[in-house]
């Protein structure tokens, strides 16, 4: 009986430690970022969130939380109004005097590496997963995540011993204006060769071009993202403010290609190896599907 007892207390005494933990876990959060954002829903922690940036637009849901603005121009005063616990986002967030604002204030600020490689997204994982009190599900998506990275270099392998790899440009612009030129150790040229493509710019970073350059390098595809506008409208808006580019190969041959600016910002997202998928099937139309 004196066992039984002892038992009962050593039981009642793990489970009061369990719920201690997890009440010291912070429960009202701030990300700004879209794919910390992303994260943190696919996490199931949605619930926790309490505000985000202009770049967390997914899920859906996301957009009927009160906004902090954008991750590089934030404002101390806007975060602290929502009176979270933490602040998350990547080195990208700032400008830094508001972060020591928001740190002065008593909120835990925590900064993940934007890097777009498998290493650093697995350490951000494995680092919010621990903040979340979810780690085995960080794992699991981590997991998960890279099996779908290894099926789409299958994808791309087998594509490109039948069809030659194409030149791509990868344009970012806001409401149709004269794009930027996304060039080499950018996330977007990360996407680019993963999908199977071939980055036609030489430069490093994003950078305006002439019309004249852009097209001199005449891509087979163009990928074109804008953080103003979507679909038909942001096509009829690159065309009108950039007619020009109606006389490249990819124009003529109808290889025009949308892509969700969100995907370029905060690191690796959750939605990310469906997007490469989805790309390198307008990269190598005669595999697609396959």
């Amino acid at each position: 009986m004196r066992l039984s007892t002892r038992v009962a207390a050593l039981c009642v005494g793990l489970l009061v430690s369990h719920h201690a933990a997890a009440a010291e876990l912070p429960q009202r959060w701030v990300s700004a970022g879209g794919a910390l954002s992303e994260w943190v829903s696919a996490l199931g922690a949605e619930s926790k969130l309490v505000g985000v940036d202009t770049t967390s637009q997914h899920p859906q849901s996301l957009r009927a939380l009160p906004s902090i603005g954008y991750q590089r121009q934030l404002s101390a005063e806007g975060i602290l109004s929502l009176r979270p616990q933490i602040l998350i986002g990547t080195e990208e967030m700032g400008p830094p005097p508001v972060l020591s604002q928001v740190r002065s204030a008593g909120v835990q600020v925590e900064l993940f590496s934007a890097q777009p490689d498998l290493t650093t997204l697995q350490g951000n994982l494995q680092h919010l997963g621990k903040l979340l009190g979810a780690e085995d599900r960080a794992s699991q998506l981590f997991q998960a995540y890279q099996e779908q990275l290894d099926q789409q270099k299958i994808r791309v392998t087998r594509a490109q011993l039948k069809e030659k790899s194409p030149g791509v440009l990868l344009l970012l612009g806001h409401a149709g204006g004269k794009p930027l030129i996304a060039g080499k150790d950018t996330a977007a040229d990360w996407l680019v060769q993963r999908a199977g493509g071939h980055n036609l710019a030489t430069h490093t970073g994003y950078k305006p071009f002439s019309n004249e350059s852009l097209v001199s390098l005449d891509p087979d595809v163009l990928v074109f993202a804008d953080r103003a506008l979507t679909g038909d409208a942001a096509r009829a808006a690159l065309f009108k403010e950039n007619p020009i580019l109606s006389s490249t190969r990819a124009v003529k041959d109808g290889r025009v290609m949308e892509l969700d600016p969100a995907l370029l910002v905060g690191g690796r997202g959750p939605r990310l190896p469906a997007a490469l998928k989805k790309i390198s099937a307008g990269f190598f139309p005669g595999t697609a599907g396959q």
